[in-house]
């Protein structure tokens, strides 16, 4: 009989990833909060050699910032990142959602449904936690559906800052706007679905760019004190 243990260890394993990066993109962790190494691998009953390799990985990603004689930290959030976001964002995105038009294949584009699926539930539902994480999800599935080694990792670095800023702006706005803001990001996303599944790579680019519109606003309402808002530039 095969030992049960490594298959244990791996589900162990993968339960440490997604929690860890589940609690970074919905700002449980908050930019520059300490990783105890020690606590994670209690908590999820790993050794430490596993935990310390896991996230060296996520690093890699930038999910975590690993330096030398310095503890794991969560990446901060400053006006340099955010400006640097909002000078490559509209490139990335609207790049990989053109090719995902072109190169997507029909158990994608199911995927990407079920996904968006869900996301208007958790509007639906009031459940913040989750439509961070499904939003993260879908630009996600988008990525993978252009199929392009070189965008895919500069995507996925975005999408982790795209998380947390949309996390920070749930949390302190429940406004009319908010409610206005998720029922046009629900709209685009059906649209951008649907410029996707006809192969329409003009419109899902354009559609991209507007849907990036909210985003920018966002950032704008994250960075600057209530009663400031204004055009960031």
């Amino acid at each position: 009989m095969i030992p049960d243990e490594p298959a244990t260890s791996k589900d162990r394993k993968g339960v440490f990833a997604e929690t860890l990066v589940n609690r970074i993109l919905t700002m449980q962790l908050e930019p520059g909060s300490v990783l105890d190494e020690v606590a994670l691998s209690q908590e999820f009953g790993l050794s430490r050699p596993p935990v310390r390799e896991l996230m060296k990985q996520m690093a890699g990603e930038g999910y975590i910032d690993l330096e030398a004689n310095r503890p794991a930290r969560v990446p901060i959030i400053s006006y340099h990142t955010l400006r640097n976001f909002l000078m490559v964002a509209p490139m990335i995105y609207v790049a990989s959602t053109k090719l995902a038009a072109v190169n997507h294949t029909a158990k994608e584009l199911e995927v990407l449904k079920q996904t968006q699926q869900k996301f208007r539930e958790s509007i639906a539902d009031g459940n913040v936690e989750n439509r961070v994480i499904l939003n993260h999800q879908f630009h996600l599935s988008i990525g993978k559906m252009a199929h392009n080694e070189y965008l895919l990792p500069s995507l996925k670095k975005l999408l982790i800052d795209h998380a947390r800023v949309g996390k920070v702006f749930y949390r302190q706005h429940t406004d009319l706007r908010v409610q206005k803001d998720q029922g046009t990001a629900v709209r685009q996303h059906d649209e951008i679905i649907e410029a996707i599944e006809s192969g329409d790579v003009e419109a899902a680019g354009e559609i991209t760019r507007a849907h990036l519109e909210i985003l920018r606003d966002d950032i704008a309402l994250y960075v600057l004190p209530s009663g400031m808002q204004g055009e960031l530039q």
